[in-house]
């Protein structure tokens, strides 16, 4: 007997009762791949305007406040630039990018005026609004990957890479309502503490404290400040994920002499909206679970009691149990087969259709959750037939025989 002929030829003759099964499944696997797909690009979205701006987590000297801290970065307390590699050696997960720094008050053309130490690249990483049109990283950071494609750089803006690398330790960059109201420009000698620097770029408006900035190399900055190897500042681009689990309190463990802090309006709003969006998406996961559970379930126990004398006869001229299983388990595995494949496809034409719509995002399709579609479907439909196909399993011969 072939199994496979007597499936197809059963699931043929049953047509309304296939349809009304299938379009459960299907809409069932389209809903749950449409949400998880908008969820998953609304997600990276989320990160990559959360990274944006910058740092969200302050390591400070343990008598430091925030308020301090915004206030002018300006405080007689100091720590070790080794924090820095202390954290790094640490194994600590989440950690993106450290940017290390040092505030002075400094005679600038005659006027008092901050000036900051930085580590470039990293300092650079740290402020994604000083990125200039067409600038590139070759190093992701934050917990989103970073965008593809560039734009085309704006005529004389500063290269961010070539600022990045080529800082010289006699270079500075000014803020851009510095060097306005210094009247100065790229190329420019600059005093500072009588020092001469030449003025390696202006940076673009910010709209904070750094528009009225200098900042140089850190160790330009130490040696100006008499405080070698000492910092005041660590701003930390730290994955908000991380942030929320263990980051914090490792950070803490290891550098018991600093204050950690978290700057919580970035963390808290990229973590509320994305754990909204995922719970959303696993409520409807066991809604649909259900429903197309129930479905398939209904479908299979309406089977077995609409084809019970065909059963006992195949009983009765000698089927064994498990032909009888392998013939109702088969049909489930078509069914989940089926449902599963074209619930991705429409699923996936929902989310490409309404990501825009809903979540002002663009969706693509992932092929890799066509497996996960199938998979889903498949052990659902299986799963909901177990009960219907133990039951067929017992029937009694002698009993469906004798039914009118």
């Amino acid at each position: 007997m072939n199994v496979i002929k007597v499936v197809l030829k059963e699931l043929t003759e049953r047509k309304n009762q296939l349809a009304t099964s299938l379009v459960a499944i299907i809409m069932g696997i389209a809903v749950i791949v449409a949400i998880r797909s908008i969820t998953y690009y609304s997600e990276k979205a989320i990160a990559l305007e959360m990274d944006a701006l910058g740092a969200n987590v302050l390591i400070l000297p343990k008598g430091v406040t925030v308020d301090d801290y915004y206030r002018a970065d300006l405080t007689d307390e100091t720590m070790p630039e080794t924090y820095v590699d202390d954290i790094l050696t640490s194994g600590l997960k989440g950690v993106d990018n450290m940017s290390p720094k040092l505030s002075m008050t400094a005679v600038v053309s005659g006027r008092e005026t901050i000036v900051t130490g930085i580590r470039p690249k990293q300092e650079f990483l740290a402020k994604p609004v000083w990125e200039m049109a067409g600038s590139i990283f070759e190093t992701p950071v934050g917990c989103a990957a970073p965008a593809a494609g560039t734009s085309p750089k704006t005529p004389g803006a500063v290269d961010r890479r070539t600022t990045i690398d080529a800082l010289p330790t006699d270079g500075v960059l000014l803020g851009n309502d510095l060097a306005t109201r210094l009247g100065l420009a790229q190329g420019a000698t600059l005093a500072v503490n009588g020092e001469a620097f030449q003025v390696a770029g202006v940076l673009p408006a910010s709209g904070t404290v750094d528009d009225g900035r200098v900042f140089a190399h850190l160790g330009a900055v130490q040696r100006m400040s008499g405080q070698p190897g000492r910092i005041n500042a660590i701003e930390m681009m730290g994955c908000c994920q991380e942030i929320s689990k263990d980051l914090i309190a490792g950070l803490n463990r290891r550098l018991p002499d600093a204050k950690v802090v978290t700057i919580k309006q970035v963390v808290s709003a990229q973590q509320r909206t994305n754990n909204m969006m995922r719970n959303f998406s696993l409520v409807f996961l066991v809604i649909i679970l259900l429903v197309g559970g129930a479905s398939i379930a209904n479908y299979m126990f309406a089977n077995v009691y609409e084809r019970r004398r065909e059963v006992g006869i195949l009983v009765a001229l000698g089927a064994g149990r498990g032909l009888i299983q392998r013939i109702f388990l088969l049909k489930a595995l078509i069914l989940g087969l089926v449902g599963g494949l074209f619930g991705y496809f429409a699923g996936t034409a929902l989310a490409v259709i309404l990501g825009p719509r809903l979540a002002g995002i663009a969706v693509t399709p992932r092929a890799d959750w066509l497996l996960y579609s199938v998979v889903l479907s498949v052990g659902l439909s299986l799963v909901a037939a177990i009960v219907p196909v133990y039951r067929a399993t017992k029937l009694d011969p002698s009993v469906t025989l004798q039914e009118v």
